[in-house]
């Protein structure tokens, strides 16, 4: 059985590596241990994070194509499907994300709607920068347009957001625990439209990050 946390698929594409006791998705690498790919796909992340910051300015205005991009220049090495929307339904615990079938269309809309409305990210307010990260965030978390790593490649959306707004690299470190929780039930709350919760969690991320950074107050 695939490790718990570890998204439930239903497909054609829902194969793991031979050899991995099915908690290893198939990759280029062959790689069969958790560990081992973990490391592999964190290593990848870092590698091209700079080249991100390179290739989306700061006046840049992100499209759904951006997404698939980010995540094709992070993961293209180890997974063939990388860059590509997702072909199968997918469901963590009891709660299932957008039916494959309407990844196209709801991508495309995120694209016009939250990406075109909170993209270039150029606020120096706090408050505000912290809801048009919820809203971006949340969105695309819902629909989990990928087959995996959506939530690192939503939070790389929100780096290049904030790095838009001025701010460091965003501190996520505090993401554990009953923080954790108060995150998935942000998520949750997202899906009617709700997105206080998950601008108090960013309002707490950025503090964080400005404390980390030694500054305080809104963003420079």
């Amino acid at each position: 059985m695939a490790p718990r946390g570890r998204y439930d698929a239903a497909g054609m594409e829902a194969e793991f590596e031979p050899g991995s006791r099915r908690r290893v998705l198939r990759n280029l690498l062959g790689i069969r241990s958790v560990r081992e790919m973990e490391q592999a796909e964190s290593d990848a992340l870092l590698a091209v994070q700079e080249g991100m910051i390179d290739r989306f300015t700061l006046d840049h205005r992100f499209t759904a194509g951006d997404i698939c991009e980010l995540h094709h220049l992070w993961l293209g090495g180890i997974y063939s499907w990388a860059g590509e929307y997702r072909s199968v339904n997918i469901a963590k615990d009891d709660f299932y994300f957008a039916a494959a079938m309407q990844v196209p269309r709801l991508t495309q809309e995120f694209g016009r709607k939250q990406l075109s409305s909170y993209t270039p990210c150029r606020t120096r307010d706090s408050e505000e920068l912290a809801l048009a990260l919820a809203v971006v965030h949340a969105e695309l978390v819902l629909i989990h347009p990928l087959r995996d790593g959506n939530g690192r490649c939503a939070r790389q959306l929100s780096m290049l957001m904030a790095f838009q707004s001025g701010l460091p690299p965003l501190d996520f470190g505090g993401l554990s625990g009953k923080s954790k929780r108060s995150y998935i039930e942000a998520v949750h709350a997202a899906l009617g439209s709700d997105y206080e919760p998950m601008g108090q969690i960013f309002s707490g991320i950025i503090r964080r990050t400005l404390r980390s950074y030694g500054k305080r107050g809104q963003t420079p």
